[in-house]
């Protein structure tokens, strides 16, 4: 790229400085010639320029990852072409947005799953969707997000022996209320016997398990009474998000105290979102690769575990922090529960960024648990209560 730039320029400066010695005696064809010369190397200054502003554009596209989606290759679905068309408003540009189209909104990444996203919008104009919910997952995991909307009807489940709220908080959830399509377990004790995750050992087990006395009963230092912490809001927790809530406990325990939490869920090798749901709670089926669809300062508290993890960048980890932040707002507790720590580096990179926001720190224990596989090595976690300041 600076190559061209420097090639071009030199040949700008011999265009308009250089004069043969033979045809000085001739001004006229002299002036002729330069004037000709002079166009030929603007022509060609131009198409450099041209050329580096294409190559320029590709280099960004590799490094973002992006680019449109070229509704013209073959075996695109019908339904998708028609959903990303750019439709004119029927009464022109709108005074207010000064927009003058509506165009769909769907993630960028789908570019790059684009024989997936086709697979996916292929189906019967208002006929029964078809059972591929996982295929829908595969997109949002590979940051197709968000997905396109479909002109199909959903399947449906008919939700027998739902339970009154707020009896439903602790009810056993029947499977039939759940779809099980695409998952390798059938049933929530198959679920609970996986221990796929730290969030989520036998967490479908609202009755024996662990559960019932999760957020009541501390197993460890690490662990925090829900009502302790509520006392450090002053009375003022009236509305929460949970990020990686796992199958709602948090969210039940707060709505026994009036508190309205959202639970962020995937389903990750268990219906989870129908049994949120299941358990009178709001699931919000979204990734942590999405911004969250709140406005700010919204929250008065947010609860996150080791399901804020996001990868080994520490860009995507500050990314996801900085969204954290902004829905929070002042005065709001931001409560970090048993966070892995993988190694050092990992708690010292998780602490400074923490620090750069200027939380108060309310409460702040790093310890050592077992490991959940049952290997009987010690792991080490952080849990905090952190207060947001008021910033001007």
């Amino acid at each position: 790229m600076l190559f061209s730039v420097i090639t071009t320029n030199l040949f700008a400066l011999y265009a308009f400085t250089y004069a043969p010695k033979h045809h000085q005696n001739h001004p006229l064809l002299q002036t002729q010639k330069n004037m000709s010369l002079i166009s030929e190397h603007l022509a060609l200054i131009l198409r450099e320029i041209d050329s580096s502003q294409r190559k320029l554009a590709k280099i960004e596209k590799e490094i973002l990852g992006y680019d449109s989606i070229d509704v013209s290759r073959p075996n695109m679905a019908s339904e998708l072409k028609l959903f990303l068309q750019h439709h004119q408003l029927p009464l022109g540009k709108d005074s207010k947005t000064g927009i003058t189209e509506m165009v769909a909104s769907v993630g960028h990444s789908c570019e790059k799953s684009a024989d997936l996203l086709s697979q996916y919008m292929t189906y019967k104009i208002s006929g029964p969707c078809p059972d591929d919910w996982s295929l829908g997952q595969k997109l949002i995991l590979r940051g197709c997000e968000p997905l396109p909307r479909r002109r199909c009807l959903g399947k449906t489940v008919p939700k027998v022996g739902l339970s009154p709220f707020p009896i439903s908080l602790w009810k056993p959830v029947s499977e039939k209320v759940a779809t099980w399509s695409g998952l390798g377990c059938k049933n929530f004790n198959c679920v609970n016997s996986k221990k796929s995750s730290r969030e989520c050992a036998a967490c479908f087990d609202l009755v024996n398990g662990s559960e019932t006395q999760r957020f009541l009963k501390p197993r460890s230092k690490n662990d925090f009474v829900i009502d302790d912490v509520l006392s450090l809001g002053g009375g003022g927790i009236r509305i929460g998000f949970d990020i990686g809530g796992g199958s709602g406990t948090f969210a039940a325990r707060m709505a026994e105290r009036n508190v309205t939490v959202i639970t962020n869920t995937l389903n990750v090798d268990a219906p989870i979102s129908e049994f949120v749901a299941a358990r009178g709670l709001f699931p919000l089926y979204l990734s942590l690769d999405h911004r969250f669809p709140f406005y700010d300062n919204i929250f008065d508290l947010v609860h996150a575990g080791s399901g804020l993890d996001v990868g080994e960048k520490p860009e995507k980890m500050e990314f996801l922090m900085f969204d954290i932040d902004r829905v929070l707002r002042a005065g709001g507790l931001f409560w970090l529960d048993n966070f892995y720590c993988a190694n050092d580096d990992k708690k010292r990179a998780l602490t400074v960024l923490i620090e750069r926001f200027g939380y108060k720190k309310l409460k702040w224990v790093v310890g050592e648990k077992l490991e959940v596989n049952g290997s009987g090595k010690s792991e080490v976690y952080l849990s905090a209560v952190l207060q947001k300041p008021v910033r001007v």
